[in-house]
């Protein structure tokens, strides 16, 4: 008889262990989702702009030349190349470079801090990009000011998956 009592609690232990992850399974299902909660590392356009001027105006300037394809066959390495006219003296030269895109989850591309030790305000990078979109460089000067220059690019196969 104990045998028996013994296989009967085993049996009914085991079947508490395997139901208890289904049940909870099930009503992770039924819990409502939330469509809206995005990830740690979706930043639209507009808040990662604001996030690297603050408040400051980010004015167009073609002392910017941003150099990218006009089609892009493959989205998951499009290339990038931004060049500052910029003197790079210690008084007067490029303190950084951002490289956004307008429609991925994740606008900021590439952040790149320079110094006069740089010599050139000049960047090279490869993005990914999910769809047709225009690339932006922001560029931020030793004074605090901001200048940008944007490019659109058509993506024929999206890189984001």
């Amino acid at each position: 008889m104990e045998r028996r009592s013994f296989i009967k609690s085993l049996v009914a232990v085991s079947t508490v262990a395997v139901a208890t992850p289904i049940m909870a399974k099930e009503e992770a299902k039924e819990a409502p989702k939330k469509s809206d909660t995005k990830g740690p590392n979706d930043m639209p356009f507009d808040v990662a702009l604001k996030a690297i001027a603050g408040d400051k105006e980010v004015k167009e300037s073609d002392k910017v030349k941003l150099s990218v394809p006009e089609i892009a066959e493959n989205g998951a390495v499009v290339p990038v190349k931004v060049e500052v006219d910029s003197p790079m003296t210690e008084k007067e030269y490029v303190k950084a470079i951002h490289i956004l895109n307008t429609k991925n989850s994740n606008a900021r591309c590439a952040d790149v801090m320079l110094t006069p030790a740089n010599a050139k305000g000049y960047f090279a990078t490869r993005v990914k990009l999910a769809q047709t979109q225009e690339v932006v460089a922001v560029v931020e000067l030793s004074d605090g000011t901001f200048m940008k220059k944007g490019k659109s690019i058509k993506v024929t196969i999206g890189g984001c998956g």
